[in-house]
């Protein structure tokens, strides 16, 4: 089963959850043992499916450390906090969790795009 670390000790996901705003962007870090790399990838796979099923998902994206690091980045985008937590609280979803192999630990993170004047727009 994945172990959840936050990536803000003070604020973590469960915490965040309970804030309304839209839209939000996921970040989820996980970091596993090498040998676990193909169990890893099915389960997130899995997973990654359930949420894209579910109503206010947008898009998602997975991305694997260079080199041989066996720490992986994921982000999706949803139109919501109250869509993601409907989804993350889900207890299809729940249950998906302890498929992951125990190396996995995930820190997630919800966050929402800011306007920066001539570099970006929110």
């Amino acid at each position: 089963m994945t172990m959840f670390r936050p990536l803000d000790p003070a604020f973590p996901i469960e915490r965040q959850i309970g804030i309304d705003a839209s839209p939000v962007v996921l970040v989820n870090v996980f970091t596993l043992e090498k040998a676990d790399d193909q169990s890893f990838l099915q389960s997130w796979q899995d997973d990654a499916a359930f949420m894209k099923r579910q109503p206010g998902f947008i898009s998602t994206q997975l991305h694997r450390a260079i080199g041989d690091s066996p720490t992986y980045l994921n982000y999706a985008v949803w139109e919501s906090t109250a869509h993601f937590r409907a989804a993350f609280t889900h207890p299809e979803f729940r249950a998906k969790i302890a498929a992951y192999p125990s190396s996995a630990v995930a820190s997630p993170h919800l966050f929402q795009k800011i306007a920066v004047p001539g570099i970006c727009v929110a």
